[in-house]
């Protein structure tokens, strides 16, 4: 008898998974690593679309055997010139097809993919390539080489820096440098000259081995290497494909790094399992404009582009005709109604949904349309806590958002709302192979297939971060209800003890906050302090446009945050969020964060989330102007 039998099998949209999901053997069309299951898309889907990207302004298609082509060349000549399995290779660009091939031809030769955010310093490069002990390190162009040139003689390990474009630098002599192109060519030649070695490499994969290394953000010291294994993986892709399955036809959008572990799962592995089309969008700028090109079927985002998108249509909203006002609000008017019963699980009244109907076809599918969310099916927001009157917005006006939860170490999701089982406020239920448990002390914690192997050469925080019985901490508090959803109240870490002994976690009173269309993020302060205060950081865009329309007088963001009407106007927007919540958490006093923010900057991480710590003490004189 087979000694390791395939589980039950059930079809998700053509493509065969466990029937009871993180159960071993994990079983992915008959696949356990994440290289299996990549070669045998490639070999089945062949001439069909994996991805597209712009060139010089139009959009091209890279099928999957160009995926596979590539991988492969890419793998043995990685191989080649020294790689050994179990060696790790560092990656530094933004999202790119190139990624996705690097990342598929370092796993299929035994190495491990680690990216390197390309908001990093050089000293922070040195940091990463050095712990990882990174053999070979990918660049996208001069600007990122820079950053290697100015520690390259702190980096003994590094064997070869490989660089994705040459504008720039057609006169490079460098010994430990060479282009894609010549890597290419070093492929084609270990290709000629071992047939079959990269299909070898693949098959002397195991489900246990590390596939990848992901560094969390080090806001309390350096950052830490979470190890993910190819089951680890595998075991995400079975949970994502039972929570929220695509079809091979879907189009997507990828733009958050590639480097974070969301985005990494929606346009890497996902499609593998899923056989989708990933686009890629041209820059971190460009966004919204890829966005209504693309016109995706799924588009996962983290709140900071929902509330963006929000804004901007509040504003479209407000300088419309009298006629366009009226219209905008009598259809979200509809849209509400008819979402309140589809959110609640109930059947829509027929004049509900007419009235719906009429409007939709007005007003709101043209918005849809306009904001290149008029095919989607499912939209998604994780990587931090997103408001539900926002979400309930979204739902108004068609489109169907999805809040999850994941983090690095239980490789990218553990509990997901569904369009068909979803409660707001919540992040919904774990996701099938995973449970999840309420601690003595309110800590949530899991387990499961995804959660991650331990921190890259760091024992003792490995440790920490799980319970004796082998539970993940997960850091965050929150309670299950008696349908068996989760709610995320807060960090344990950021829990504030007033002066007073009352214990208030923030989060919940942020997330109001950014609502308003003029507040782009916020930082509750108050632990052992009398009352709660806040740090804003404003939204550029339409506080400029509150201050245009005005004709009040600003030079720079600086000057415009200094404005006594702009801080009559933020200071409206917490007394309006002040009316839902108890005295004692309500926001006494507050001060604006005047330097513009961006993902170069400390204080915000490469999701555009604040980095708590860091904010309050590079703003210290502010916390205590506010307490003074």
């Amino acid at each position: 008898m087979d000694a390791n039998p395939l589980p039950p099998q059930i079809t998700i949209n053509g493509v065969q998974f466990n029937a009871t999901p993180g159960q071993r053997p994990l079983w992915v069309d008959g696949c356990v690593t994440i290289c299996e299951l990549f070669q045998k898309r490639c070999a089945e889907s062949g001439s069909r679309t994996a991805h597209r990207e712009k060139d010089f302004g139009i959009w091209k298609s890279y099928s999957w055997a160009d995926y596979w082509q590539h991988a492969r060349w890419i793998g043995l000549a990685l191989r080649k010139l020294g790689l050994q399995r179990g060696e790790v290779v560092s990656i530094l660009s933004e999202d790119r097809k190139e990624w996705a091939w690097f990342d598929m031809g370092i796993q299929c030769v035994g190495g491990i993919a680690s990216g390197v955010y390309t908001t990093d310093s050089a000293a922070q490069l040195k940091y990463l390539i050095n712990d990882s002990g990174s053999r070979f390190l990918i660049v996208e162009d001069e600007e990122q080489l820079d950053k290697f040139l100015e520690v390259e003689e702190q980096l003994p390990d590094l064997l070869k820096v490989i660089i994705l474009e040459d504008e720039g630098l057609h006169d490079l002599d460098h010994p430990r440098c060479m282009m894609i192109g010549d890597l290419y060519s070093l492929g084609r030649q270990a290709e000629a000259e071992e047939p079959g070695a990269f299909e070898a490499e693949i098959a002397a994969a195991s489900p246990q081995d590390t596939a990848l290394l992901i560094y969390t953000s080090g806001t309390t010291g350096n950052p830490k290497g979470a190890m993910l294994s190819h089951e680890n993986i595998m075991a995400a892709i079975e949970a994502g494909a039972h929570s929220l399955p695509s079809q091979s036809t879907d189009e997507q959008l990828c733009f958050l790094p590639l480097c974070h572990i969301l985005e990494r799962d929606v346009s890497i592995y996902y499609p593998l399992a899923m056989k989708s089309t990933v686009n890629f969008a041209e820059s971190p700028e460009t966004v919204f404009a890829n966005l209504q090109e693309v016109s995706p079927a799924t588009f996962t985002a983290v709140p900071r582009v929902w509330e963006k998108i929000y804004s901007q249509v509040m504003f479209m909203a407000k300088e419309a005709t009298p006629t366009g006002r009226f219209a905008f609000v009598q259809a979200l008017k509809a849209g509400t109604a008819r979402a309140d019963y589809i959110l609640t699980g109930k059947p829509v009244p027929s004049p509900v949904a007419m009235r719906f109907w009429f409007w939709d076809r007005l007003v709101l599918r043209n918005l849809r349309r306009m904001l290149g969310l008029d095919r989607l099916r499912r939209g998604g927001s994780g990587a931090a806590p997103i408001s539900p009157d926002l979400l309930r917005w979204y739902w108004a006006i068609g489109v169907p958002i999805v809040e999850g939860f994941g983090m690095t170490e239980t490789a990218g999701i553990a509990a997901l709302n569904t369009l068909g089982v979803n409660k707001i406020g919540t992040i919904g239920m774990p996701v099938p192979g995973n449970d999840m448990r309420i601690s003595d002390e309110g800590e949530i914690q899991v387990k499961g297939l995804n959660i991650f192997q331990g921190y890259w050469r760091n024992n003792a925080k490995t440790a920490e971060s799980f319970t004796c019985d082998g539970w993940l901490r997960t850091g965050d508090m929150g309670h299950i209800d008696e349908d068996g959803f989760v709610t995320i109240t807060g960090r344990l870490k950021d829990i504030i003890i007033t002066a007073g002994g009352k214990n208030i976690t923030p989060a919940e009173i942020e997330s109001g906050l950014k609502f308003s269309q003029y507040i782009s993020d916020a930082v509750i302060i108050g632990d052992r302090r009398k009352y709660l205060t806040a740090l804003i950081m404003i939204d550029q865009e339409n506080v400029e446009k509150f201050a245009q329309e005005r004709k009040i007088p600003f030079s720079n963001f600086a000057s415009l945050c200094a404005a006594s009407e702009v801080t009559e106007l933020i200071g409206a927007e917490i007394k309006a969020v002040n009316k839902e919540f108890a005295r004692v958490e309500q926001i006494k006093d507050f001060r604006l964060i005047d330097v513009l923010l961006t993902a170069e900057d400390d204080e915000l991480t490469a999701t555009m989330k604040l980095k708590r710590g860091l904010v309050e003490k590079k703003h210290a004189h502010l916390i205590e102007d506010m307490y003074n």
